[in-house]
């Protein structure tokens, strides 16, 4: 279903991406932005599981341009490195990653957009700044938005967030509501942050559940 491709940024950097592709007609598209772990085995089984219901699904290697290859796990050693790869990562240069992954997803039909953790920030940004590109948007507790809070999404946006996640306090997310009152965002009780992935101990079926749910029926409405 999946296969490794590679595109090119309008600055010139190629790098590799992770496309999965449906049977039959694609319905639409969806660039998944990854979490600090690269393009690794969860964010490949989340482009599967879209283009089992459709879509077309790619997930750039946005580390490509710190290092070429990364694909981690979730061990505390895991986390270290992936937090120094990201801090080494322009977030300019990652919406221009994303950007020829929306080109490239569009090829399939209307692109919408997805992320996770450090993807679900991106996501917000890509909302703000690729309204020409993407359709629509799902970020999944995406950390450091209020640093961004004054760029306007130009396209439908959806966010989740757990309300057991000390990473994003509450008070954050209210500040990202008042700001952005047309944003749509759902705070999932008992769930903590990284509650999607089903390779971490924070993983919360019950919220990865609804919260999928909740994105498929939002895609389907603005895509399709």
């Amino acid at each position: 279903m999946g296969e490794d491709i590679r595109l090119t940024a309008s600055d010139g950097h190629e790098f590799s991406a992770y496309k999965a592709i449906p049977e039959g007609t694609a319905k639409g598209s969806v660039v998944v932005v990854q979490e600090i772990f690269g393009v690794n085995s969860h964010i490949r089984a989340v482009c599967d599981r879209y283009a089992a219901t459709g879509y077309l699904a790619i997930a750039p290697a946005i580390f490509d341009r710190v290092e070429r290859g990364i694909q981690i796990g979730y061990t505390p050693e895991d986390i270290a490195r992936g937090r120094e790869i990201r801090a080494k990562c322009d977030t300019d240069a990652a919406i221009q990653d994303i950007a020829a992954a929306a080109d490239e997803a569009a090829k399939a039909g209307k692109p919408g957009i997805v992320g996770y953790c450090w993807g679900g920030q991106l996501v917000y940004i890509a909302a703000c700044r690729l309204g020409g590109k993407l359709v629509a948007a799902s970020s999944y507790y995406g950390g450091g938005i209020k640093s961004f809070i004054d760029e306007t999404p130009a396209v439908p946006l959806i966010m989740h967030f757990g309300s057991l996640d000390a990473s994003i306090p509450l008070e954050e997310v209210e500040q990202i509501r008042a700001a952005h009152p047309d944003v749509t965002i759902h705070i999932y009780e008992g769930a903590d942050h990284g509650f999607n992935c089903d390779q971490r101990k924070s993983y919360n079926a019950k919220a990865a559940k609804l919260a999928a749910e909740r994105t498929l029926a939002f895609f389907n409405a603005h895509l399709t």
